[in-house]
């Protein structure tokens, strides 16, 4: 009953006069899980691409646990400078503002009201829309969507972790498989889906560049990749970056995991820092999310040093060539002065 439901959810969405296009294409990340997939840090390796092709790509985000909602749009990053702190803007979207320069990024419930912005006063040319496949107000040029092996098996919410019945994935350009796994023809046609579009990715969440890339407070300590160190995430499957330090060659004295978005406080710190202290690590490790979030926090015992999760999607080139070439379509409509709608018509 459930997934029939969001079926016709879905298909009304389809032809929804009322949802709202943008003038610049639209490339969508989500998934069809709850949980982690890693769909923030793919939207920073898309907007990296896209910056590099020589576009002004705008990041759209709802602002997911920010503590002060403020009415309209906050531009974290104009692509120049980050202009908002994480209280306005959030964790993942001030993450995304540092981690990308020369990518806007622009939080507000109502997307499509984003984008407006930053086509007409930033000067942007192509949007990625974060954790959208099912933010159906707004259309969208392209779909990629990650899922894990597990989700082709898994059960619609309340009774598994599917936002949606499998079978939405037929409405996606691009999946990307999560954690480095494919899976093969017969498998995807027993899930009840149609031929893969597109090409099957692999995104694989690593430190392998290993770079410590600041103490919270201090300059970057000397610290050995064999250093004991402390690990501590609040991101939605802490575990992913716990086993992305070992496989990078860190010795784990202890970890602590916290639910995605979590607000760090007074106690939380004190809590880290008497843990770390006790396993005798060298320096407590955190992602470049949850650094936002300790940034305000400490003195800490030992250092507090931030560790980006980088995410890559494999094999790299064809992910690049697939994801311009989706691009410059879309330019060539838009020379036309046509909608993808008006397209579908012609």
């Amino acid at each position: 009953m459930i997934s029939s439901l969001l079926r016709s959810r879905r298909r009304a969405a389809r032809v929804d006069p009322l949802a709202a296009w943008l003038t610049r294409p639209v490339i969508s990340i989500g998934n069809i899980s709850m949980g982690g997939r890693g769909k923030t840090p793919l939207v920073g390796l898309v907007a990296r691409l896209l910056v590099e092709a020589g576009e002004r790509p705008a990041i759209l985000s709802r602002g997911y646990g920010r503590a002060i909602a403020d009415d309209g749009v906050t531009v974290v990053s104009d692509g120049h400078a980050v202009l908002s702190d994480v209280a306005h803007s959030g964790d993942e979207p001030l993450m995304l503002a540092r981690a990308v320069p020369g990518a806007a990024v622009l939080v507000c419930e109502q997307r499509a009201l984003a984008g407006t912005l930053a086509e007409t006063a930033l000067g942007c040319t192509v949007h990625i829309l974060d954790d959208g496949f099912q933010h159906h107000q707004l259309r969208r040029d392209v779909d990629i969507v990650l899922i894990a092996p597990e989700d082709l098996t898994a059960r619609v919410m309340p009774f598994g972790r599917l936002r949606e019945p499998i079978d939405a994935l037929n409405d996606a350009d691009l999946v990307v498989m999560d954690g480095g796994s494919n899976v093969g023809l017969a498998e995807w046609g027993t899930a009840g889906l149609n031929p893969i579009p597109a090409v099957l990715h692999s995104p694989n969440p690593s430190l392998r560049r290993a770079v410590l890339v600041r103490r919270l407070g201090a300059p970057s300590p000397s610290l050995s990749p064999s250093a004991r160190v402390f690990a501590v995430a609040g991101i939605a499957s802490p575990e992913r970056f716990f086993d992305a330090l070992t496989a990078a060659g860190w010795t784990l004295a202890g970890t602590m995991g916290f639910k995605d978005h979590h607000r760090f406080n007074a106690a939380d710190a004190r809590r880290i820092g008497e843990e770390a202290a006790r396993c005798g690590a060298e320096a407590i490790v955190t992602t470049s999310k949850d650094a936002i979030r300790f940034e305000a926090l400490g003195p800490w015992p030992v250092p507090m040093v931030e560790m980006p999760l980088e995410v890559s999607v494999e094999p790299a080139e064809p992910f690049r060539v697939w994801l311009l070439e989706s691009l410059r379509h879309n330019d060539d409509r838009r020379v036309l002065g046509l909608t993808p709608h008006q397209e579908h018509q012609r």
